[in-house]
This record gives structure tokens, sequence and C-alpha cells, in this order.
């Protein structure tokens, strides 16, 4: 007797369902592609316990005639695909003719049909993949099927099944990222009798987007434009303010199929990578539209996935839409600050430390050293003497000399702290500005800049607080200060500007270290720093960056090299992005550092002015907005 043997219908279709048909979203998935490629506008999903009791799919597509109802149910029947040429230029989501009859062949399955032109639909009844009745019947034009008992002839299959509630939001999920694809398309689901999304089917993504994620995650926005000889992106990406700790949230769209792809989220990650926290994903809905002949579909039984001709080009595209995006060209900081609402708030009652200029804006005065107590524990701050009146467009070396040097000149207790080094900058800067001073840029008679937020104080020496014309802003002056000297050290493509030290520090490092310096001695040039080997484990440092604090240099050396080895396997882009994310770290004001208003000033005209002003390098917000709407609803006025 032969061992080898043919399969039966029966076995063949169950194991065929077991590539196509792996949980109820899967029946989902293949259901509502079929209703898109008949050429619905509207498609309802209705789902019971996650899916696994009951399923529906009602959409007002093409329909079809009772002959082919019955081709529909037979194994490979399609009408997406003639020859084998056609795999080439697919235009449809479904194209094997597989979905119907293994959804049919696991569940009790049901589907009524009708087509335009036809008075009476056709009614087909299949139960674990024998067909029970196929028959006429009264029904709306489209088509409408019905899944029900999913897996209830492979109890094997049924037990691998998560909760409900795990079950149903996967197809809530999908049914999401499908109505983000085709936002011409009117999507409803109803789960356990609920109405749960409803997107308006007007053409628009950013409604879409709106309908299905909130008003807060639509106001976070940024539009995706690309386009070039054969490949065009568009789609929408939030700001860096609007983060999620899962990648879920990210929809990839090519020619109109959703699909899962490491190099297009890795390009994602790499655009975004100074602006995120370590766990954090912007929502993203990319549109890529490619030649047909230049992808295949074919490579995933469920036709998740998908292979690029190309890979390397779609990557770059999709890196440069990115970060078109997200560099705020024409914004002012009212548009990049993140709303209040997307941060976790605590209230207290504790007092809090308000210092503010007693000075008009206006007036370009600073706040000196005396103060007068006030009420309700606010401090207000006189002015003795004013400042210098500098560019309004300053230099970034200019900028660091009054945010880093004047604080000397106005506080004596501080001259310690600053470098024989920072001193005379500062000194030179005073004597620069008293020769080439222009005047600020004029204000309105409310003391606020026609072009950006003014800044009226500081709260607890750390948060600067500004205002415009309908919000209020707080600014984080230490991760402010710190994307402020990131994107000005990443813009120096060739070495950063260093000064040489008259009195060379030795600095001594354990052998793991040493050895470290050594391989990295161009990196560390590059950065501004030129060490020399004066022994076996011995450097002698000669120059640090120039708008790096002398004092400090030591410091941020021990901490690169910490950074560079925890990092194992890095592209060369990582590791610089982690030196220069040190630097900046530890070259910022501080949290603890008295400002002066025109100090506050120019940390917002820089801020403004930077490519990237949404958060740190390490993905902290630098600014926060709290708009008269969010204000009065904390005062209880609305």
């Amino acid at each position: 007797m032969s061992r080898i043997h043919v399969l039966d219908d029966n076995t063949i279709n169950k194991i065929a369902a077991g590539e196509v048909v792996e949980r109820p979203a899967s029946v989902v998935k293949e259901l509502v592609e079929n209703s898109i490629d008949a050429g619905a506008t509207k498609i309802e999903v209705e789902i019971m316990a996650g899916g696994t009791s009951l399923m529906r799919v009602t959409d007002n597509g093409s329909g079809m005639s009772m002959e082919d109802a019955k081709l529909a149910i037979e194994r490979h029947a399609t009408s997406k695909i003639k020859e084998v040429s056609d795999l080439y230029s697919l235009g449809t989501l479904g194209f094997r003719g597989e979905a119907l009859p293994t959804i049919a062949a696991v569940s009790r399955f049901r589907m009524r049909t009708r087509k335009k032109g036809d008075e009476l639909g056709t009614d087909v009844i299949v139960i674990g993949g024998i067909t029970h009745d196929i028959g006429e019947t009264g029904c709306s034009l489209g088509t409408t099927i019905q899944v029900e008992d999913l897996f209830f002839n492979t109890p094997a299959r049924k037990k691998f099944l998560k909760t409900n509630h795990t079950e149903g939001g996967r197809i809530s999920d999908f049914i999401t990222k499908l109505a983000l694809s085709r936002p011409d398309i009117a999507f409803r689901l109803i789960s356990n009798n609920k109405a749960t999304m409803m997107t308006p089917g007007n053409g628009a993504l950013f409604d879409t987007i709106r309908s299905v994620y909130g008003s807060q995650v639509a106001n976070a926005l940024l539009a995706l434009a690309f386009e070039d000889e054969d490949v065009k992106i568009t789609g929408y990406i939030t700001k860096p303010s609007m983060l999620k700790s899962s990648r879920a949230w990210q929809t990839f769209i090519v020619n109109g199929r959703i699909i899962s792809n490491k190099a297009i989220a890795k390009a994602i990650d790499n655009a975004y990578h100074s602006l995120l926290p370590k766990a954090g994903f912007p929502m993203v809905v990319l549109n890529i539209a490619v030649p047909q002949c230049s992808i295949d579909v074919n490579v995933h039984p469920q036709k998740s996935e998908m292979k690029f001709e190309d890979e390397g080009r779609i990557f770059k595209a999709v890196y440069k839409a990115v970060i078109d995006a997200i560099r705020p060209v024409g914004q002012t900081l009212e548009n990049v600050a993140a709303s209040v609402q997307n941060v976790e708030r605590r209230y207290t009652m504790e007092p809090m430390q308000f210092i503010a200029s007693s000075q008009s804006p206006r007036d370009g005065h600073c706040a000196g050293n005396d103060s007068v107590q006030m009420p309700f524990g606010i401090t207000e701050m006189e002015n003795r003497s004013s400042t210098v009146s500098a560019p309004p467009t300053m230099s970034f070396i200019e900028a660091q000399n009054v945010l880093k040097g004047e604080s000397a000149a106005y506080h004596d207790a501080s001259a310690a702290k600053d470098t024989f080094v920072r001193e005379a900058q500062a000194s030179a800067y005073a004597e620069q500005g008293a020769a080439t001073a222009r005047p600020l840029p004029e204000l309105s008679e409310t003391g606020i800049s026609q072009e950006n937020i003014a800044p009226i104080g500081q709260v607890d020496l750390c948060y600067i607080i500004a205002k415009g014309k309908n919000a209020l802003y707080i600014v984080d002056q230490h991760a402010a200060h710190e994307r402020i000297l990131y994107d000005k050290f990443s813009a120096m493509a060739e070495r950063i500007p260093s000064q040489q030290l008259l009195v060379h520090p030795i600095l001594s490092f354990d052998a793991r270290e040493a050895s470290l310096v050594s391989e990295n001695q161009d990196l560390f040039r590059h950065l501004g720093f030129d060490m020399e080997a004066c022994g076996e484990r011995d450097f002698r440092l000669k120059e640090v960056p120039s708008d790096i604090p002398v004092s400090e240099a030591e410091d941020m050396v021990r901490e690169i090299l910490a950074r560079l080895y925890d990092m194992h396997e890095t592209t060369a882009q990582e590791i610089r992005h982690a030196c220069l994310a040190t630097m900046a770290c530890r070259a910022a004001i501080k949290a603890g550092d008295e400002l002066n208003f025109r100090q506050m000033q120019i940390v917002l005209e820089e801020l403004s002015q930077t490519a990237r002003p949404y958060t740190c390098p390490h993905g902290r917000p630098t600014i926060l907005k709290f708009s008269s709407e969010e204000l009065a609803k904390m005062f209880k006025r609305t």
C-alpha cells in the first residue's frame, strides 16, 4: 500500500484556511478588502465577542450575479487576474481567490449579494466547507457576508485565540489602518452593538485622522510631501510632542495596500532620532505611490509584506519627506509648542517663586539683583542697570556669550563658577556690542513681539514664562538651550571650533578608557577635543570646544567615553548623535541659573531659529502652550 496519498478537498481547504485565516481579524481583512475591490464607498463591519461568535461585513459595492456567487466559493476562483503575467501589475488588494472558500471551511458562512439591474439577489450558505443552500433572496445592492462560530470545527485552532477583548482590538486596529488608507470610503465599526468608529468618507485624510484619533492628534499633525520621477509620498506625521510607546499607530500604505516594512520604519526613526525619548513613536500615515512593476506583493500569504525593487531608494525618499515635514520652515514658536493637554499634569498647592522683570519688555531692560517681596510668594526683580542692546539676529557665539557670560557681571556669587576664557569672551562681546549695537525688534504697546512670543519672567530658576497674543508659554530653559547647542553642533559638518588651552590638564584613564580614546581620536578631534598621549594611560588635553566651559571639559570627555562603551555595533551617525547630545547637555544653561530678560529673549529667539525646536536631543519637550481656552477651563470660566 502506498504511503503517499492525495488529501481530500475538506482537508485541503482547512490547511489553506490556516494560511489565510489566522484569527478573526484575518477574516475581516479578507472580506473588507474584497468590498474595496468591488468599488464600495460605504463599508460597515459588525462583530460580537471580538469576532469569535459573529462577523458581518456589509458594503454597497458592485455585488455579484448568482453565477458569480456560486464560483466565488470555489478555490482559486477570482475576477482579479487571468494569467501569471497579471501578478506583475496588480491593482487590487485581493487576487488569489482563496478568501471565501477558506473562511467558509472553518465557520458558518452566509453571503447575500445583488448587483445593479437584478431584481433579486443571491443567498449562499456554507457550513464547515459544505454548501447547504444557494437560492434567490431579497437584499440591498452590494454584498453582505456573515461569518459565525469561527473555528467551530477546528477546536485545536480555536483554543489558541486570545481573549475577546484582544481579538476585537486587532480588528479595530486593522479597520483603523484601512480607513486611513482609503479616506474616500466611509467606514463604520460596530462592536457588541456599539458603534466604536466612524469615518466621513469625504476623501480628506486629515478629516479621517481626526475622526479616528481625535482633535488632539489632528492639531499636532505635520504634512508629508515628496515627489520625484516615480516615487510619490504624501500623508501626515505628528510632532515629537505627540508620541506613543508602540509603533502600532504607524500606518504604511504602498499603492493602496497596508504593509509592514522595516526599512520605512527605520527611515522615520532616523529622521526623528534626536527628537524622541528612548521609548516613543510618532503617529504616521505614509502614502507611497510607486510603479506597480517595481514591487512584489506576493511574498507573504496574507500580503502584509512587500518586496521593493530598490528598497534603498524608498528609504531615502521617506527620510527626506519626514525631515522636510518636521523642519518648521516659516513657523513660529506658537506653531511648534506642545499643547499642555499632551503632558501629564500634577497640580500642587505649594507656593512658587516667580521672577519677573519690573520693566516693560519694550524698555529692553534686564533683571537686576534687588528684589521686592510681593504677596503670594511672588518675587519681583527691580533693574538697576540696562544691558547692551544686541542685534535682533545674533550669531550663535554672541548668544552664548550673553547667555553664559553676562550673568557673571550681574551676579558676584556666580563669578567663581565662570572660567577665565568665558569672562574674556563676555568682555569682548560687551566691547563689540557697544560699537555695533542695533535696536531690538519693535514691540507692540502690549509688549508682545509682532513676530514671536515675549518673555515675562522665570519660575523656580528653571522655566521661562512667555506670552503670546492668545496664549501663555512655558519654556524649559535647559532643554531649549540644549536643543540650540545640539543643532549648532550638528550643522558643523567639519570640526567643531575649539579653543587652545594655555595650561594642558593631564587626563588619566583606565586601560579600557585609554583604548577607547586611542581608537576614537578622530571622533574627539571632530568634536573639538584635541588629546595627545603622554604616557601609557595618560593624555594631555590641548584643545576643547569653544562653547564648552574649560572646567567641565574633563567630565564631558569621560561622559562621551561612557557613551562609547555602552554603545555596541552602532553606526557613525548614532555615535555622533550620542556625543553631540552629551556635549549639548553639559554646555547648556542649567536649572537654577538665573537669567535676565535679555538672556531669556535670546533663548526664545535662538530656539525659534533651530531646525527642530520641539524637543531637546533626549526627547523632552522644550516649550509648552496654554491657550486662552485652556486657561479659561482651568479657572472654570467656561
